[in-house]
């Protein structure tokens, strides 16, 4: 009996000892740590800022939920692939060290047939990148996409900020290249997005910062996005994007405090026209833009959908700055009959100025196919020299209400309102032809 006693006390022990070592992993695991990074280091260093990793990929696998990952200055010429999660306790931040240029280069990248991305989320919670700069990825294939950031899978509180995202280039027509996607696939929620730059894009068929598919609940404000050749902000609904198909479009999000300008895809090889909106809606649902300044873009702000019988829905659009795009200040509606359009839109407290500045009878307010149940209310408009305050083109009446507009001719211009294909030439002569 004594002998099973003492066997029993042994394994108490053993059982006791494996148990607290267990315990104190899964607690030191989770503790808030600090790792360093330098090109000046070594992968098999402490990680301290005495003794820094050499490489992003280790400082992936250390990294658990708490830890802070500084980046001290240098270029980096490997992605940073997240590996963990962070928890809503303990998230994992990546930042660069103290205001240090910590730059991610694509330079040497060899340009095989995958995608390719700078710094790739996918199925990551409660994460922050910021203040890195991520530049020089290019492609020359066609069937190849080139991205800054790209957050996909089954991803949530993720936060992007204060990073300058440059020369991300597809060289080839028809190609494509993003400075930051949203791509979800599964399901994509709490985005923030906000202070970053984005400059000096070639984008080809694609924009410089997408939301697409399955995101809801997404933030993004006080971006810098100028000097791109395509659309700049883009959030977009049934591209066969999301695995469930009543999924498929971004939704609840907000886009506020952005300055978004020279963005035209005219020099695009894939597009050639002035096409490139500032700001996109095609497909979403329940978005607000506003206080944005947009200028100087082929189109200001956009909301449609390019599918027949889809619409973009709910889209708020007050208290921007729109003015000098090069075709229109506001879109709404398919772009021809065989497009989708737009619905339960409020247009409100806008400022318009002189766009249409290449006489393209886009006007201030541009409206096509497909637009229902839409209100403009107090918009103060300023006319180009095309004279064109509200263009209307197309036969089909669409179920829009004014009220309360400011309409200020610019000097030396004679004013002009286009509304199913008519043109009236006064502010009273218009409104006359809407009621």
């Amino acid at each position: 009996m004594k002998k099973i006693i003492g066997m029993l006390f042994l394994i108490t022990l053993v059982v006791g000892g494996i148990w607290t070592w267990q315990q104190q992993i899964q607690t030191n695991a989770y503790e808030p740590s600090t790792l360093f990074v330098s090109p000046k280091g070594n992968d098999e260093n402490t990680g301290s800022i005495e003794s820094p990793l050499a490489s992003l990929e280790e400082a992936t696998e250390r990294a658990v939920p708490g830890t802070v990952v500084n980046i001290r200055e240098g270029t980096y010429t490997e992605p940073l692939v997240i590996q963990h999660s962070g928890t809503a306790e303990a998230p994992i931040r990546f930042q660069a060290y103290e205001n240090e240029s910590a730059i991610i280069s694509g330079q040497g990248f060899e340009d095989t047939q995958e995608d390719q991305a700078l710094v790739m989320i996918e199925g990551c919670n409660y994460l922050t990148i910021d203040g890195l700069t991520l530049e020089n990825l290019s492609t020359e294939l066609v069937d190849k996409t080139v991205i800054g950031m790209l957050v996909t899978g089954d991803s949530s509180h993720i936060t992007l900020s204060n990073n300058l995202i440059q020369s991300i280039e597809t060289r080839v027509q028809n190609g494509n290249a993003h400075g930051i996607a949203v791509y979800g696939d599964d399901s994509i929620e709490a985005i923030d997005i906000h202070q970053n730059t984005l400059t000096d894009l070639k984008l080809g068929l694609s924009e410089a910062l997408v939301v697409n598919g399955n995101v809801s609940d997404f933030s993004i404000s006080k971006n810098l996005i100028h000097h791109t050749d395509n659309i700049a902000i883009d959030v977009i609904g049934y591209e066969g994007i999301a695995r469930q198909a009543k999924l498929d479009r971004a939704r609840d999000g907000v886009i506020s405090e952005n300055i978004v300008h020279h963005n035209s895809s005219y020099n695009n090889p894939s597009y050639n026209e002035y096409s490139a909106g500032g700001i996109y809606v095609d497909g979403g649902q329940q978005i607000t833009i506003e206080k944005n300044t947009v200028y100087q873009n082929d189109i200001g702000i956009e909301a449609t959908s390019e599918h027949f019988g889809k619409t973009a829905d709910k889209i708020f659009i007050r208290q921007n700055e729109v003015y000098e795009n090069t075709y229109t200040g506001i879109s709404l509606g398919g772009y021809d009959s065989e497009r989708g359009g737009t619905t339960n839109t409020l247009i409100e407290g806008n400022t318009l100025q002189k766009n249409d500045t290449a006489d393209l009878e886009g006007g201030q307010l541009l409206f096509q196919h497909h637009v229902e149940s839409t209100e403009v209310i107090q918009n103060e408009l300023t006319n180009s020299a095309s004279g064109l305050f509200i263009s209307h083109m197309i036969a089909e009446k669409p179920s829009v209400s004014f009220h309360d507009n400011h309409y200020i001719p610019s000097p030396q211009t004679d004013p002009s309102w286009i509304w199913q294909g008519e043109t009236f030439f006064s502010e009273e002569a218009f409104e006359a032809q809407l009621n």
